[in-house]
């Protein structure tokens, strides 16, 4: 597959990349394409409310909102 190139604040991918270490991903990239993957995947579903806010936080707090 074809990757391009995003530009994140630093800040934000020195956080992502503490979390992916935790994790043992073998990178940030690794990482940050999984949860994208995980919120289009679930995006593209249908989904409570309820979901809908586990979804924000949990989006808030890896710091994209």
């Amino acid at each position: 597959m074809k990757k391009e190139k995003i530009e994140l604040p630093k800040e934000l991918v020195d956080k992502l990349r503490e979390k992916a270490k935790e994790m043992s991903f073998e990178s940030v990239e690794e990482y940050i394409e999984l949860i994208l993957t995980e919120f289009v995947e679930e995006e593209s579903t249908s989904f409570e409310e309820e979901d809908e806010e586990k979804i924000k936080k949990r989006l808030k707090a890896l710091g994209y909102l």
